[in-house]
């Protein structure tokens, strides 16, 4: 069975089975009802249309479920596209998600071993028993769960891939620098996201809860890292200095963080998530892009464009 990322224009492809990410209604200016279903398997995802679809085809699509797929594949302003002719169901109870949830570049079981290391070299007491606890509560989900539902590390542990990438960084910067709190900022790196197990709903067709909608990964977290300072007892600063760069990791109050980076250690969290992120879209984006040729806009990226330079040999 083929997978998204074998797809050709021009061909047709029947009965494949895929995951339903999104699905919307719309109506064309006849009158004709149609549906818009993003769909994707572990190689990556694809936009779909159904015209004249019919009252039960929106519910086959349903978000999260797997479908058979029969459709042509075109090519749609430089992008693949499929033109469905027909959805059907699938038994949910047979279901690999493993083919349908893009995995981690790096397995889990490693990911998980340099979350370990990273922990136990964390000398400062308190530090290491804040992260140990938010952790240890979160911790099924915090190696399973993307980084988002879509941009950046969109795809199984991404979100610890993303977490461990960024202390990589932020470890290189803090031997370069004086004067740099190493336990504090990677307390603050490894905990920064955590509130996002909260934010998503999981790794298989990834959207935002209400509580994610309503109060954001940010806000999320800071009010666990207060609890869990009071929980154990801890009257120094480390609780309120964690909380200030997660407050503030975002950068700028535009995009979510209420307040701007105040400490060094704040400073470079919010530097290596940023460069971590763009980096990583960055890398999706020349994926499909042969060298000496441009990216599409990117919107994660101020709607710009990047060249893909010709490799020097």
């Amino acid at each position: 069975m083929k997978y998204v990322n074998e797809f050709i224009a021009g061909e047709r492809i029947t009965d494949i089975e895929l995951l339903v990410n999104n699905c919307t209604k719309g109506m064309t200016n006849t009158g004709a009802p149609y549906l818009n279903i993003s769909l994707q398997d572990r190689t990556g995802p694809i936009e779909g249309k159904k015209w004249d679809a019919l009252p039960e085809d929106s519910l086959i699509a349903e978000v999260g479920k797997v479908i058979k797929v029969t459709a042509d594949v075109i090519d749609y302003r430089g992008a693949k596209q499929l033109k469905i002719v027909k959805i059907e169901e699938c038994d949910q109870r047979n279901v690999d998600y493993v083919r349908f949830c893009m995995p981690s570049p790096v397995p889990q079981e490693e990911l998980i071993r340099r979350l370990n290391s990273y922990i136990a070299s964390i000398k400062d007491e308190d530090c290491k028993n804040i992260v140990n606890k938010i952790i240890t509560e979160n911790y099924n989900a915090f190696v399973t769960y993307p980084a988002a539902s879509k941009n950046h590390h969109e795809f199984m542990s991404g979100l610890l891939y993303h977490t461990l990438s960024m202390a990589d960084t932020a470890m290189l910067i803090a031997s370069h620098y004086d004067n740099i709190d190493v336990d504090l900022l990677l307390s603050g790196v490894l905990l920064h996201d955590v509130g996002k197990v909260v934010e998503l709903s999981g790794p298989v067709a990834t959207k935002y809860t209400n509580e994610g909608r309503l109060l954001g990964h940010i806000s999320i977290m800071a009010s666990e890292i207060r609890r869990v300072g009071r929980e154990l007892n801890i009257t120094n600063e480390v609780p309120m200095l964690l909380e200030h760069m997660v407050l503030s990791h975002h950068g700028v109050r535009d995009f979510g963080s209420p307040i701007l980076p105040s400490t060094r250690e704040a400073v470079i969290l919010h530097f290596v998530d940023d460069i971590d992120s763009k980096m990583n879209i960055l890398d999706k984006a020349y994926l499909d892009v042969e060298e000496g040729e441009w990216t599409q806009r990117l919107i994660a990226m101020e709607g710009r464009a990047f060249y893909k330079a010709k490799k020097r040999r």
